[in-house]
């Protein structure tokens, strides 16, 4: 089978998402790849479709347990024969684990990076096929990463002594350039493929607020929020408090940090997993290994002490792509215990780069801006423009001239810097406030006595949000505020929309989302159906099906078993293990309304007009995907690269050489050519096709139906 035909029948996807397509061709050729995409844009189907096409087996270095087991579930659950190596096992399932491997019955298997020096692994690697190695969350391979873990760092000495070295695979959701540059170094990666396919999520809506009392702003969330989340907080009292406190007021919640029994941690986030509670409220130990996918909001009680940590935490939202809210309740003490947590290393370079990283996200809490603008430029990802999708970007707010007062604060850094003196923050304001032994001659001492210490602060990250100062731990002002100094420029801050607006605003981008526009009622049952299966298999509902293969249900409502098929996450397996069950469900299912209006007749003409031929040579398999996009839009039956390959031979434009298809002379003419892939097995022959060859392929698709 072709990487799509996989992706297709063990997964249940038509094509590839961005990115996926070229780091599959990567890993599948032998060459190895770093792949940096957001959480819930498929990073881990770039190694698992390499694994079922390539010989042997695939091994993936991931970090955390409940990590390995929910992967292993939903593997099987497509028919992919995987498993785990790691100290949750028995000594009896150990024994059982490395006998299957040796007798090749699995084609993935998963296992923690502590345990890759380990004598048995050694040996099980020396009689293993290994033809790709694969490193989940690889930021935690960086000492700039939010996760660093030693044992990441056996990973290069693992691989040197394998037999033939397989190709090397590294993923992760948030890395920032340094980042990036660590991983490739650190794991010795060989002429990678780099893809970056950008950081945004378009699903999530971001939001500050600054409640003054924030239970009673989480209870009115949740009154209005019925799916599964996640609430962070920064310290175990305080995971406490809201746990005990919600449980009091009726809602089915779970506590999780670190201090807990290994029992209770398991159980909780087990009822999480498995739906039995709604409500996780956690410390930051909790998420990194959770791949539920119907997460619907991530709260944080309080502000992280970084960007990296915050995107990667909220980012457990809307894993299925449907809209989910990460919502940031911010007050000015979380500073403080976040300044006392960092404060509690003993390492001076590690403090200030973390009073850095702390400053960037105070920022990214007072700022004014696009929520998601400012993340993705943290990541180095330029944007257009707002996003339209998050609280500052939605809405009136009420504006406050603050010319004057950015006047008195660009004023005084030009005069320091003027002085050769460059000071953090404190000392700054300590001089503007006239607290200071220092600077007691500057013009501009004292010229703000008596105005709070957190206007300043949210004024001063406003003027460096807008490139009026430039903030590296130490403050200076920059060339362009001159234009404020001059009185060219007006600088206004935003004061808080009412709640009641922004409610509604959220209400009214989920209801447009794509997604949503669906029934009620059967989209309850098929969801009422999944938790009756999940009970039964005892999994969690989304290996059963993800809600958003249930909504995409719930669209083309499918009437006979082929036709689960045409459902975007149902491949075969699941269509052979679930597909009557629902399909009996979706016949006794009356639509809410009149069915949406059938596609015009499928037509020559219509085929041409949404076909897309590309500028660039592609390999069959891709040619083949931008036909069946047209086709399973009319209901008609799709082509393969198998079937396209025949098509060619049979028409005079492809041969088969001793089991390799090459071009004919008239198929280089046509616009075939070929290059020479390399494996860890070998080399082989691709043929590509350009835009003219591409086009006779989807004239032959067409004439075959």
């Amino acid at each position: 089978m072709t990487p799509t035909e996989i992706l297709k029948q063990y997964f249940g996807y038509d094509a590839f998402r961005a990115g996926q397509a070229e780091l599959v061709d990567a890993l599948t050729s032998g060459r190895d790849a770093l792949g940096v995409m957001p959480t819930g844009a498929g990073k881990s189907l770039c190694y698992q479709v390499p694994a079922m096409f390539l010989p042997g087996v695939t091994l993936v270095i991931s970090p955390l347990i409940s990590l390995m087991r929910d992967q292993v579930q939903a593997l099987r659950a497509n028919g992919v024969p995987a498993a785990f190596i790691n100290s949750s096992l028995t000594e009896a399932q150990w024994r059982r684990v490395m006998s299957n491997a040796l007798g090749e019955q699995y084609k993935i298997i998963y296992i923690a990076p502590e345990r890759l020096l380990s004598p048995s692994m050694r040996e099980l690697a020396q009689n293993l096929r290994i033809s790709l190695v694969a490193v989940d969350e690889a930021h935690c391979i960086s000492q700039w990463g939010q996760d660093f873990r030693p044992s990441y760092l056996d990973i290069p000495k693992f691989v040197a002594g394998l037999p033939v070295r397989p190709a090397l695979a590294s993923f992760t959701a948030t890395a920032t350039p340094r980042v990036r540059e660590d991983i490739l170094a650190a794991l010795g990666l060989r002429d990678p493929l780099t893809k970056v396919t950008g950081f945004d999520r378009p699903n999530l809506y971001f939001e500050i607020k600054q409640p003054k009392d924030k239970y009673a702003a989480l209870t009115q969330y949740l009154k209005e929020e019925d799916g599964s989340g996640i609430i962070y907080c920064s310290t175990r009292k305080e995971v406490e408090s809201v746990a005990e406190r919600l449980q009091t007021d009726g809602y089915a919640a779970a506590r999780y940090h670190a201090g807990l029994p290994d029992s209770e941690r398991s159980r909780a986030q087990d009822d999480f997993l498995y739906d039995r509670i709604k409500i996780i409220v956690a410390t930051n130990a909790f998420g990194m290994g959770i791949d539920k996918s119907n997460v619907r909001f991530v709260i944080h009680y309080h502000m992280p002490q970084n960007v990296e940590s915050y995107y990667q935490e909220a980012g457990r939202a809307g894993r299925d792509g449907l809209p989910a809210d990460c919502v940031l309740f911010y007050a000015r003490k979380d500073i403080n215990t976040a300044l006392f947590l960092i404060n509690q290393s003993e390492n001076p370079d590690e403090i200030t780069r973390n009073k850095q990283l702390l400053n960037q996200m105070e920022r990214y809490c007072e700022t004014d801006g696009c929520l998601r603008r400012y993340i993705l430029h943290y990541f180095g990802e330029q944007t257009a423009g707002d996003c339209g999708n998050c609280g500052n970007c939605t809405g009136s707010f009420d504006e406050t001239d603050v010319t004057v007062d950015a006047q008195k604060i660009l004023s005084h850094l030009w005069r320091l810097n003027k002085a050769g003196k460059r000071f953090m923050f404190t000392h700054t304001v300590d001089i503007l406030l006239g607290k200071s032994e220092d600077f007691t001659d500057l013009s501009t001492f004292g010229i703000m006595k008596g105005v709070p210490r957190h206007y300043i602060r949210r004024l001063t990250n406003r003027l460096t949000a807008l490139g009026y100062i430039y903030d590296d731990g130490y403050l200076s002002v920059t060339p362009k505020a001159n234009e404020v100094l001059s009185g060219s420029v007006s600088i206004t801050i935003r004061g808080n929309k009412p709640e009641s607006s922004v409610r509604a605003e959220r209400a009214k981008k989920r209801a447009e989302a794509p997604g949503y526009a669906v029934s009620e009622s059967l989209f309850a049952k098929l969801k009422e159906l999944r938790l009756e299966i999940a009970h039964e298999e005892k999994v969690p509902a989304f290996v059963v099906f993800s809600d958003a293969t249930l909504v995409d249900m719930c669209v083309k409502r499918p009437g006979a078993e082929e036709e689960m098929l045409s459902v975007s996450g149902v491949g075969q397996v699941k269509k052979e293990r679930y597909g009557r069950r629902f399909l009996q469900l979706l016949r006794e299912e009356k639509p809410d309304a009149e069915p949406p209006e059938t596609p015009p007749e499928f037509t020559a003409a219509l085929f041409w007009a949404q076909v897309e031929i590309e500028d660039r040579p592609l390999q069959i398999s891709r040619a083949a995907d931008n036909i069946n996009t047209v086709l399973i839009r009319y209901g008609k039956a799709k082509t393969s690269g198998m079937k396209l390959n025949a098509l060619l031979i049979e028409a005079g434009y492809l041969e088969n050489a001793d089991g390799v298809k090459l071009p004919t002379e008239r198929g280089l003419a046509l616009g075939v050519t070929t290059v020479e892939r390399q494996s860890a097995h070998g080399n082989y022959t691709q043929c590509l096709f350009d835009a003219g060859a591409q086009r006779v392929c989807a004239e032959l698709a067409l004439a075959a139906l």
